[in-house]
């Protein structure tokens, strides 16, 4: 691939993407696509929608991604100079562009499924705005408003009936992305034990909320815990090896695994409110993100 075109897609970080699309897809579950289409009203009427704010999804995180580079170039060029920015390949005005129009297709999908979808992904963009030029740099506020970006691009997904019932689930994401935000503050110098068990101790709270809410709101109790274990698994493994060896590199697995897992826990959702099988087709974006952050890098 051309060096320009490579680093534009670098900043968009690839790997990530899928991840955006199955929180939208979890959302569409929780909002009652499929008691609507099991009833005969849904069907191939909903497909249109429910792509449209994936594909939302998919331009608004891209955007946020590549103004977080945007942002951070003073410090990237002292701790990550191989990136597109500072290393020269992408030039910062193209970049703040490339981002902006990324941001405003996002922006107009989500419209056209409707007004609450279209106030949601302007909300989304605000929130991925402050956090990208401002609040990244506290370490309360950054976590929070990370998260809020994850809840509301779940929220986004269940937008997708025009109504905004079980919002609540935002909490979840809102959580889960404090946790591996607060690991993530250890990637480029190491020894951030206090954070990587305040972070297991967050996992431990939303995979508990997780099956509080299986067994109180739906009878899916037994297929929520089978994709919980997988999400268990693949998100305590890499956490337990950065608390014994807590080196940047070990962190960085750890901030990986926790990011790309979100299609898991969003499996874990969607089975919960839906069908078992809807939760295999999120599962089937794993691959993908696991193939493309061989390529790209996730953080």
């Amino acid at each position: 691939m051309n060096t320009v075109l490579l680093g534009y897609a670098r900043l968009a970080r690839p790997a990530n993407l899928p991840t955006a699309a199955a929180d939208i897809l979890a959302g569409v579950a929780i909002a009652g696509v499929f008691v609507i289409s099991g009833s005969g009203q849904g069907g191939s009427i909903l497909f249109l929608p429910v792509l449209l704010l994936v594909l939302s999804s998919i331009f608004l995180y891209a955007g946020g991604v590549i103004f977080n580079d945007v942002f951070d170039l003073s410090i990237d060029r002292i701790e990550r100079p191989e990136r597109p920015i500072p290393s020269g390949i992408v030039p910062l005005k193209a970049a703040a562009v490339y981002g902006t129009a990324a941001m405003l297709i996002g922006i107009v999908l989500a419209f056209c499924v409707g007004r609450l979808s279209g106030i949601i992904a302007c909300m989304l963009t605000f929130s991925i705005l402050i956090y990208d030029s401002l609040a990244k740099k506290s370490d309360l506020l950054g976590p929070l408003v990370m998260g809020l970006c994850r809840g509301l691009n779940l929220i986004l997904g269940i937008s997708v009936l025009g109504s905004l019932d079980f919002w609540w689930m935002a909490i979840v994401p809102i959580v889960y992305i404090f946790a591996i935000t607060l690991i993530s503050r250890g990637e480029v110098h190491g020894e951030n034990k206090n954070h990587i068990v305040l972070a297991g101790v967050l996992y431990a709270t939303v995979i508990f909320g997780i099956l509080a809410i299986s067994y109180f709101y739906t009878d899916s109790m037994l297929m929520t815990l089978l994709y919980i274990l997988v999400f268990v698994i693949m998100i305590f493994r890499p956490l337990v090896r950065a608390y014994s060896e807590n080196s940047p590199a070990n962190i960085k697995k750890a901030v990986m695994a926790g990011v790309i897992s979100l299609i898991v826990l969003d499996a874990a959702i969607a089975a919960t409110f839906s069908i078992w099988w809807y939760g295999l087709v999120i599962l089937a974006l794993l691959p993908l993100s696991i193939g493309l952050s061989k390529l790209f890098a996730v953080t």
